[in-house]
């Protein structure tokens, strides 16, 4: 099934920005109401959207469609929407949202860990799905804009230090110790960050603004999921907790510095 894009697309919009006629969704849903109901309301956003209701669907549709981001369901017939995940991100890196019916960590961090960059909970509210949707969007084409200033002047990107730990901002790669750990897109960008202030405390707020560009609280748990994500890589002695507020990068193995 797709949905072709409605008029209101903004006029000369570059690719992938929200509103951009030539924005493209995959979603990917087995229940026909839900498939149906989301993709009207992001067709309604100017965007060109395809939906697809198994996992082996969704793997040949992302490889032909190559959209600019998934919406994707965990719990899919043939294969789950976690090896679909899994097997987007090791073609082609794309942002993903998740969509579950379960309300569980674990299965949160598991999801984070294959490479989606955020996840709603059902049942949700549509609104906040296109708001989430437009934030990974406008995510999306931060990065290729940073990417391209990069790419002409590498050396004006020095490497960013917080004690053994290096962050590589041209290259987009992080070290500690010496060795290369391996994170997505969204840890990336939420370790670097927390490493513009070490040792200073930002709120789940900031960062939710800084790093997912949402501006509405209610998205702070998937922040506390990405840090779970990052010590699970890192080491659980690199990001302090501060309850009630939020968390600071904790210099280890050196001195903080650029």
């Amino acid at each position: 099934m797709s949905f072709a894009s409605r008029p209101g697309g903004a006029a000369g919009s570059p690719a992938g920005a929200p509103g951009a006629a030539s924005t493209s969704v995959l979603v990917v849903e087995d229940e026909p109401a839900i498939a149906t109901a989301v993709a009207r309301r992001l067709s309604a956003e100017g965007w060109q959207v395809e939906t697809v209701g198994d996992g082996l669907q969704a793997v040949e549709a992302a490889a032909r469609l190559a959209p600019d981001v998934v919406v994707l369901d965990v719990m899919l017939p043939g294969i789950d929407g976690l090896e679909v995940c899994r097997r987007i991100q090791a073609e082609r890196p794309v942002p993903v949202l998740m969509l579950t019916a379960r309300d569980d960590e674990t299965d949160m961090l598991i999801g984070l860990g294959v490479g989606a960059d955020d996840y709603m909970t059902k049942p949700f509210s549509m609104r906040e799905l296109v708001a989430r949707v437009k934030a990974l969007l406008r995510r999306q084409q931060r990065a290729a804009l940073a990417a391209e200033r990069t790419a002409g002047a590498p050396e004006s990107e020095p490497p960013v230090q917080v004690g053994d730990v290096v962050i590589d901002r041209a290259q987009r790669r992080v070290h500690r110790a010496g060795e290369e750990v391996h994170l997505t897109p969204t840890e990336f960008d939420l370790l670097l960050a927390l490493a513009a202030s070490p040792r200073t405390v930002l709120t789940r707020e900031r960062l939710l603004a800084e790093v997912w560009d949402w501006v509405d609280a209610s998205g702070t748990r998937t922040v506390d999921s990405h840090v779970k994500a990052l010590r699970r890589k890192l080491g659980a002695d690199l990001i302090r907790t501060v309850h009630g507020v939020g968390y600071a990068l904790e210099p280890a193995g050196g001195a903080a510095g650029a």
